[in-house]
């Protein structure tokens, strides 16, 4: 079992939403990551929603949606360097931030968050 996988039963469907709000707070507040984005925001908060919910181990009505996942080949049209990577993780990490979570479930989150953004990297 992937231990990402967990997590929903921890801290549940709830707590997912509102960091993805929070991200896109973030996302909002950066010039870098916002110009990435259409106007509404909506759509791809929807999408992240649901992809997080079954990463970490709820639902898949992402997949059931969209199917595989896929997120090089669905990223691919930006260029994602390191300095990107670092814009995105850093709102995703202080979105982290703002959650009330155990210790454990934070850094197996940041971990999951850590590994994805780095495979992101499509340009250097």
């Amino acid at each position: 079992m992937n231990p990402f996988q967990s997590i929903y039963e921890t801290i549940g469907e709830s707590q997912i939403k509102e960091l993805v709000r929070y991200f896109y707070l973030e996302v909002e507040a950066n010039p870098s990551l916002r110009k990435l984005y259409p106007e509404n925001l909506e759509p791809a908060e929807r999408k992240l929603f649901l992809f997080l919910l079954q990463v970490f181990g709820g639902p898949s009505t992402y997949s059931a949606e969209r199917g595989h996942p896929r997120l090089r080949m669905r990223h691919f049209e930006w260029k994602i360097d390191s300095a990107m990577r670092d814009h995105w993780i850093n709102a995703m990490l202080t979105s982290l931030d703002k959650l009330k979570l155990e210790q454990n479930v934070k850094e197996l989150m940041m971990q999951y968050f850590i590994q994805v953004a780095n495979h992101m990297i499509n340009h250097e």
